[in-house]
């Protein structure tokens, strides 16, 4: 059975006495660093000379370089899962290394000495730290990658709630398991949400609506989104019934006509690319070559041209539509 942690499952006080770093001070490591100081812990920021060191000077942290961490008990591991990999940083044999992502550990890009363990927050950057001020926290998946001290737990989840990862509690996952499930949903279920929209988007110009107001519909209009909130906050079963009848009947009914839609195996040769270590050995010859494809791809479906229908659509409708003046 999965196990599910909660704060009373930790104590801060085996921390006591500890020296704590941050390594990255951008979405996460800022919000780690100020949870953790919350907390009742003195952090150190070890940062590269930029402006995410200039922030952390603003903050009230006094930053040191990215070698610094070496000296620290606890190391909270806070920059992107392919830049890992280059750090200055080794750990020893007493220390506790923490990551935000089961990548690296997952598939053998980092190993550094003493005890390893991983806290990966379901929740954006930013959200990590406004989660935490709002006392409510967020849900963590937590795991002790390797216990050399016989106190790698204790110690992963004193920082786990001191960062208020166990308040909503904390599902505790592999390395693997967790970097599965969260490239899975990247790449194998975001990319068939993006065709199924697509298609519909492409249906309902063959009907004649407006582009402007399908895209209200989906997106614009929140509705969608407030949907899915229920079903977070009450769950499917009850928010399915804020559903008019025509609308209950039309969505069982329609259920099946998709059962024959072959989506299984391209998902599966997609999850299976990830489990083997195929994307990861991919996104490092990516990385090394200075990210052409990302680039191409990112100007393509997110550049100028899509910003600028979006931002001229949203002067027009939403909350940041702009009336006119009589």
């Amino acid at each position: 059975m999965t196990t599910i942690y909660h704060d009373a499952d930790a104590d801060l006080g085996v921390l006591d006495g500890s020296s704590v770093a941050v390594v990255g001070y951008g979405n996460q490591g800022r919000s780690w660093a100020l949870n953790l100081r919350d907390s009742g812990f003195e952090v150190r920021i070890c940062v590269r000379a930029d402006a995410s060191r200039e922030q952390a000077a603003v903050d009230g942290f006094t930053p040191g370089t990215l070698a610094d961490a070496n000296d620290a008990d606890v190391v909270c591991i806070l920059v992107p899962d392919d830049v890992i990999p280059s750090l200055p940083f080794i750990g020893s044999a007493r220390s506790l290394t923490i990551v935000a992502s089961g990548y690296t550990l997952a598939f053998d890009r980092f190993d550094p000495a003493g005890d390893v363990g991983m806290i990966a927050p379901r929740m954006l950057g930013p959200e990590v730290r406004r989660c935490y001020e709002e006392g409510i926290g967020f849900i963590t998946a937590v795991g002790v990658h390797r216990d050399v001290t016989g106190e790698a737990q204790a110690r992963v989840l004193a920082v786990a709630k001191a960062i208020g990862g166990l308040r909503q509690g904390a599902i505790e996952l592999t390395a693997m398991q967790e970097a599965v499930l969260d490239l899975a949903v990247e790449q194998a279920l975001a990319p068939a949400l993006t065709l199924v929209n697509g298609t519909f988007v492409q249906v309902m110009l063959e009907h004649g609506i407006p582009l402007e107001a399908v895209i209200t519909e989906l997106v614009l209009s929140g509705e969608v989104e407030r949907t899915m909130r229920l079903v977070r906050e009450a769950g499917y079963a009850a928010q399915f019934e804020f559903h008019s009848p025509t609308s209950q009947y039309g969505q069982l009914t329609r259920r099946e006509e998709y059962d024959g839609a072959e989506i299984g195996t391209t998902m599966r040769r997609l999850v299976d690319d990830i489990a083997s270590g195929r994307f990861a050995d991919e996104w490092d010859g990516e990385r090394d070559a200075g990210y052409p494809n990302l680039k191409r791809l990112r100007e393509r479906h997110a550049g100028p041209a899509v910003r600028e229908f979006e931002t001229a659509l949203r002067r027009q409708l939403g909350e940041g539509a702009i009336t006119p003046a009589p």
